[in-house]
């Protein structure tokens, strides 16, 4: 009896050995990997990269000792908001670079990103930018006039340049994932609509409040022809940041008159149910977003409001819901700038969006764009993002960065649908837990501190015990009113 119990010793011994070094492929990449099969599959990224999103063999199993020290307790009672999905905005340079991949790369590729089978990490939710974006390889609108000329009717209204790249690239994703869901956000208004007549800066000119309305309705009827649904749009990309080119300046103000007078009743009118998102800027303004959903003329058609972080504090996001608790919130971009700290990038947009934005009440977390070359092209000049560094970068070869990583430790596991589950803090052990359409209970952990640390996950009156090591990522999952061992 005692050999017996020292074989088992060692085995698993052995097994709490097993994590192998990492390669920048795809999670789970070692298609010889066997993990035992175990009541908590643990998933890690260590900051060294020497694990990156990697199943580990180690046995974790459920019991109803009694523990003490750090505990996440996990709460399935106390439901929270329902997630829409994780991703990245798919910027007109991304679908260009992958678009010019080999057919079988690129197959392999968009499966690889969007399945959330075999070693896929299945990213579900999508921004688009309506026209050119500040990482498009040139600006342009889809109603753009010679100077001097307007088109108020819409009459040359064509998303023509869309259909190279970003449509059949679009079609391919939803081909392998036909549930993801897509929002829209406009850089800029057609120049012929705006005070200043140009791509940068400059705002919309209430009389053609009716015609950029149109614009929207005429975009998603258009998309739809393609097979494309847009669930979603933002009124402007950072309205409160003329800088970028293209971009466009929108005052509160102005937006909430655009939506009341014209987009909301264009959309009705028209029988479009894409969701109306207001804001789609940093969390040092709440006061934008809640001024105009404090207009009930505009509210009524308003479903929520998008968030980034280059400025404020994640916790803006709540003082939002707090203000009108019936409408929804979305984080929707933030950037890694090249080329990038990975284990510090790891550790902050781990704790600060995945962590934060969904603590915070976010049905989305949405990294900046998806694929940029190794040179961040492409973007457009003066006044495009010359350093943002993509999720994957795209030279004759495809290698995956932090975000990549960031967003596969949730969109891998945590499914549409799935909500958001009570579970406590820590000051070294930030999380967050979610329940799934499927029934998995799915937990994402960071430890922040420069040691390893070992806690204890209960959940229905028993824990199991776990180590992430110094800065690691760790997603959690086990079946939902699992029974101890």
């Amino acid at each position: 009896m005692k050999l017996f119990n020292i074989s088992i010793l060692i085995a698993l011994a052995l097994s709490s050995c097993a994590t192998k070094k990492g390669a920048e492929s795809g999670p789970g990449n070692s298609k010889s990997e066997n993990p035992v099969p175990t009541q908590v599959a643990f998933w890690l990224t260590n900051g060294d990269k020497t694990a990156l999103l990697q199943r580990q063999n180690t046995p974790m199993f459920f019991s109803t000792a009694m523990k003490t020290g750090t505990t996440v307790v996990v709460d399935d009672t106390q439901t929270f908001q329902t997630i829409d999905g994780f991703g990245y905005t798919l910027t007109g340079g991304s679908a260009s670079l992958i678009n010019g991949l080999p057919e079988s790369r690129k197959a392999e590729l968009l499966k690889e990103l969007f399945s959330a089978d075999g070693n896929g990490i299945g990213v579900s939710y999508l921004r688009l930018s309506i026209g050119a974006s500040d990482l498009s390889a040139e600006t342009f609108t889809y109603n753009e006039m010679p100077a001097g000329q307007t088109d108020p009717e819409l009459k040359n209204f064509s998303i023509e340049k869309e259909m190279t790249d970003l449509v059949p690239v679009l079609k391919q994703i939803i081909a392998i994932n036909p549930k993801i869901k897509i929002m829209g956000s406009p850089w800029t208004a057609p120049t012929w609509m705006k005070d200043n007549q140009a791509y940068r800066g400059g705002s919309l000119k209430p009389v053609y409040f009716g015609a950029y309305a149109r614009y929207f309705v005429k975009y998603i009827e258009a998309m739809k022809a393609q097979g494309i649904v847009i669930d979603a749009i933002t009124i402007q990309n950072e309205p409160l940041h003329p800088g970028n080119n293209p971009s466009m300046y929108m005052k509160a103000e102005d937006q909430a008159s655009f939506i009341k007078t014209a987009l909301g009743p264009a959309f009705e009118s028209a029988g479009i149910k894409t969701k109306i998102i207001i804001y789609d800027h940093n969390a040092d303004r709440p006061d934008y977003p809640i001024s105009i959903l404090n207009d009930p003329a505009a509210k009524k058609y308003i479903d929520g409001s998008a968030f980034h972080l280059y400025g404020g504090n994640i916790s803006a996001l709540s003082k939002v819901q707090e203000a009108h608790p019936d409408k929804n919130l979305y984080f929707t971009e933030q950037w890694v700038g090249g080329p990038g700290n990975f284990p510090e990038d790891l550790k902050w947009h781990v704790s600060t969006l995945i962590i934060g934005a969904t603590r915070n009440w976010s049905k989305t977390v949405l990294e900046w764009n998806l694929a940029a070359d190794p040179a961040y092209r492409p973007f457009t000049p003066d006044g495009g993002c010359t350093s943002c560094l993509g999720a994957i970068t795209i030279d004759k070869e495809v290698s995956r960065n932090v975000a990549y990583y960031v967003i596969g430790h949730a969109s891998k596991f945590v499914t549409p649908g799935s909500v958001r589950v009570s579970s406590n803090q820590h000051d070294h052990i930030q999380n967050v837990a979610f329940k799934t359409p499927e029934g998995k209970i799915v937990l994402i952990a960071i430890n922040t501190s420069g040691n390893a640390e070992t806690f204890h996950l209960k959940y229905n009156g028993m824990t199991v015990t776990t180590t992430l090591p110094a800065g690691a990522a760790g997603t959690y999952t086990w079946e939902s009113k699992t029974r101890s061992k």
